[in-house]
């Protein structure tokens, strides 16, 4: 099982300046959004998601782009805090004070940047067809990183197309089958 990335276009993202350091403050998701089209599926998060993964305390670090390079916190430091509550998965990152955390911040400020994402692997999910859409519902994940990003935009996965299409084999007829998987293919170039 590969890891899979989703971007948020600004999830409420913003600067805290009530403590001696700056914080950023955000969702990296948020639940029963349904995403743009990834590929011949729609997405949706449900509350509980991240409640496991949470749990179990991974060291989950807050990056740039997902650029492991780029590490703004992270939760074994205590510079990222993670938690679900009835929006999504909400974050608060306290930066370092270097050049990238002060350039971010400054982005952040301008209004450069303002989105966010989060990378994970689907423990548990479900498909299924409404009103003519295929809608996978993820109702369990492990959590990698969260992500300030600057371009916001879903972009297609690899493990997320092959789920797909596992789960299409179970329950569409050949013709419908070989249609969607042309779309597929044509949406990953």
């Amino acid at each position: 099982m590969k890891i899979e990335t989703r971007y948020l276009p600004a999830c409420e993202l913003r600067i805290e300046s009530g403590t001696d350091l700056p914080q950023i403050v955000g969702y990296a998701a948020v639940f029963h959004a349904l995403s743009h089209d990834l590929g011949g599926f729609k997405e949706r998060i449900q509350p509980g998601a991240f409640r496991e993964a949470l749990a179990a305390q991974p060291d989950v670090r807050a990056l740039v782009d997902h650029n492991p390079s780029f590490i703004l916190g992270r939760t074994k430091s205590g510079t990222l805090t993670l938690t679900e509550d009835e929006r999504g998965l909400h974050v608060v990152i306290t930066p370092p004070d270097t050049a990238l955390g002060r350039d971010l911040l400054t982005s952040l400020r301008r209004g450069d940047i303002d989105g966010m994402s989060f990378a994970f692997r689907a423990v548990k999910d479900t498909w299924s067809k409404q009103d003519g859409l295929t809608i996978r519902e993820l109702q369990q994940v492990d959590l990698f990183d969260v992500s300030v990003v600057g371009t916001p935009a879903y972009p297609d996965t690899s493990v997320a197309v092959r789920s797909l299409e596992s789960w299409q084999r179970n329950h569409f007829d050949p013709a419908q089958l070989k249609t969607l998987a042309c779309k597929l293919r044509q949406a990953s170039l």
